[in-house]
């Protein structure tokens, strides 16, 4: 795994954008078509708003999938991941398709549906962050390393539900839902190159524990460094807490 310590957000985003542009017009010169995982939440506002603005990506060959959803939610609730994904990305791009996962629909049916789509064909390229606890999408820990299912159902932590607070998605804790689907752990790692963003402070225990703890179930990100292509990008408030050798083997922008 590839550490760069972007000076603020803006250029984080700006950094994540132009190279996954450049992957994903290599697998449409490559194979006539690119495949994108995109992730939500704050950490992703600047990515996502500069990479609906890169003109040099044919998207009409691009077919995107969802990475996680809250069970119970709905399409135009403010916290939902597909109005998210909806607003910010997909309807400013005319995009072959997305497969979003739908919170209120059957999540057995929602998983095997959207799961049988995303593994028909290799994925070019996942948008992806860490949670205040460590989490890789909604894989809080203990984080299933094992399962070769696509996506799951899984409960999340009060740690996960109360970061949701905090970024201002919901009123109070009680107004988070337990539940949600989560892409695998084993399948964000089948991804050919993953673009990890984390941004701000609040994140910089989790960047730390990912980056110099054991990689273990308990911080569920750590795994990334066992990807052979993966980026970890992050800001300064993000890189607050690592040691001075990981800062010295990084790359700044």
């Amino acid at each position: 795994m590839k550490l760069i310590i972007a000076a603020d957000r803006p250029r984080l985003g700006d950094w994540v954008a132009e190279h996954a542009a450049a992957d994903l017009k290599a697998a449409i010169e490559s194979r006539g078509e690119a495949r994108l995982i995109i992730a939500t939440g704050a950490s992703q506002f600047e990515v996502l708003d500069a990479l609906a603005k890169r003109g040099d990506v044919d998207w009409s060959a691009v077919t995107g999938f969802h990475l996680d959803e809250y069970i119970g939610v709905a399409a135009d609730h403010p916290a939902s991941f597909c109005r998210y994904l909806r607003e910010r990305f997909v309807s400013k791009l005319p995009l072959r398709d997305f497969h979003y996962l739908d919170g209120l629909g059957d999540p057995s049916e929602t998983i095997l549906r959207v799961g049988a789509k995303l593994t028909t064909a290799p994925i070019d390229v996942a948008l992806v962050g860490i949670g205040e606890n460590g989490h890789l999408a909604f894989n809080d820990p203990p984080a299933d390393f094992e399962t070769d299912e696509p996506y799951l159902i899984v409960e999340l932590d009060q740690q996960c539900r109360q970061q949701q607070v905090g970024e201002g998605w919901f009123p109070n804790l009680d107004a988070v839902p337990q539940n949600a689907i989560s892409m695998s752990i084993r399948q964000i790692m089948r991804t050919s190159k993953i673009y990890c963003s984390v941004p701000d402070e609040r994140k910089a225990e989790a960047v730390r524990a990912t980056l110099e703890g054991p990689v273990s179930p308990e911080v569920p990100a750590s795994i990334l460094r066992q990807h052979d292509d993966t980026i970890l990008i992050i800001d300064e408030p993000a890189a607050s807490r690592i040691s001075p050798a990981t800062r010295e083997a990084a790359e700044t922008l």
